[in-house]
């Protein structure tokens, strides 16, 4: 098979999804901005052909890359890049090269949280009151329906950039007199825990893999008040959370993808849509995947698209936790003792590169454990601060 990625060098882990297409014979080829020399060097082992261009916002060079590639090797059977910046680029190359996946007529409702509203409600699935703001009138038609607290963040976006909790109508004039020229969605304020539903499906729907994150707050309070961050994987998913999942699974037709949902669980122990993401969850998760299965989730990837009837067992192990410092904290535990304390207990630690530290954190650890309590205590002693 040709596989094209997009970007196979960012995130820094994502090289290991063309590593195991290329273990498993597909044929790898690349399209990104950086310089050849300056991929790691198992990357460039990985792939059978790389096409650099000046610019990859310019979809022009995307397709003139991909008619190269398809000149040369043949049709395209996969066009795929697992990252939220490129899922229009994606789309748009899949459409014009007829190209299975995700098209053009697709994207509006996995990108823009307002169409997401409008599947959700379709399927019978809670999600927060709100929607589009052009004005500062319509603004405030909605906040007489739901008073403050209400939250604003753009359309289309990720990971909470750009996204405030406005508390009063002085808070909504700032935010309208700051505002980005880019639509934007006001919704009523849901209290609770996020938790997540994550995981990869077949080509034909069904379900392969799926794990549950649960979070100590959500990334808006984590970028607005620089909070360092964790959040842990469960070994039992929730009844109700897996019969919402699984509903929205249905509802956006997820097929042979991996999917990111996100759910509030509010003070009376009930589950509120947030948004959906067609890609893997951020960060580290993928290794956190790996980590509280002993699975290569990788491998299983690469397996599937070369395989529509590839079937998967795995065994969720250990509660896997990340967590993320700020070098802005004073910590009691310096890394060092961070290292001895915890002992085989950590799984991995790194320090993160800059476009992720404002939503995860400077310093990350991955730590796990069968017991959820000892976990919780790992966590206590990264993040105890003087």
């Amino acid at each position: 098979m040709n596989i094209l990625f997009l970007s196979p060098h960012f995130p820094p882990n994502y090289y290991r999804f063309c590593l195991r297409l290329k273990e498993l014979g597909a044929t790898v080829l690349a399209i990104a901005d950086e310089p050849f020399d300056r991929l790691r060097p198992e990357l460039r082992q990985a792939l059978t052909e790389y096409r650099q261009v000046e610019n990859m916002e310019d979809y022009d060079q995307l397709m003139r890359a991909c008619g190269y590639f398809t000149y040369r090797y043949g049709k395209m059977d996969r066009i795929e890049s697992l990252n939220e910046h490129w899922l229009a680029a994606e789309a748009r190359l899949r459409t014009d090269f007829n190209v299975p996946g995700i098209k053009n007529e697709d994207i509006a409702k996995i990108k823009r949280k307002s169409e997401m509203k409008k599947v959700f409600r379709s399927a019978g699935i809670p999600v927060a009151r709100g929607g589009i703001i052009p004005t500062i009138e319509e603004a405030r038609q909605w906040i007489a329906k739901l008073g403050y607290p209400v939250v604003v963040k753009p359309d289309i976006g990720v990971g909470s950039a750009k996204t405030y909790r406005l508390e009063s109508d002085r808070d909504l004039v700032r935010f309208f007199s700051e505002k980005p020229p880019v639509d934007y969605v006001l919704e009523e304020y849901i209290g609770g825990t996020i938790h997540s539903f994550d995981g990869i499906t077949a080509k034909d729907g069904r379900l392969l893999f799926v794990a549950s994150h649960v979070y100590s707050q959500g990334v808006m309070e984590t970028v607005n008040e620089n909070r360092h961050v964790s959040f842990y994987s469960v070994r039992q998913i929730p009844d109700d959370l897996m019969e919402l999942g699984l509903r929205t699974l249905q509802a956006f037709d997820v097929r042979e993808r991996f999917f990111h949902f996100e759910f509030f669980r509010t003070g009376d122990g009930s589950l509120v849509a947030l948004e959906v993401n067609m890609r893997p969850p951020g960060g580290l998760t993928l290794d956190m995947f790996n980590f509280a299965n002993d699975i290569d989730i990788y491998r299983l990837w690469a397996q599937l698209l070369l395989d529509p009837y590839v079937t998967f067992t795995y065994e969720r192990k250990y509660y896997c936790a990340y967590v993320g410092r700020r070098l802005s904290n004073t910590y009691v535990y310096s890394h060092k003792e961070v290292l001895t304390r915890l002992g085989d207990l950590l799984c991995h630690h790194e320090r993160l590169s800059p476009i992720f530290q404002l939503a995860m954190g400077d310093y990350s650890y991955l730590v796990r454990s069968s017991e959820l309590a000892e976990l919780r205590e790992a966590i206590d002693v990264i993040l105890a601060v003087r």
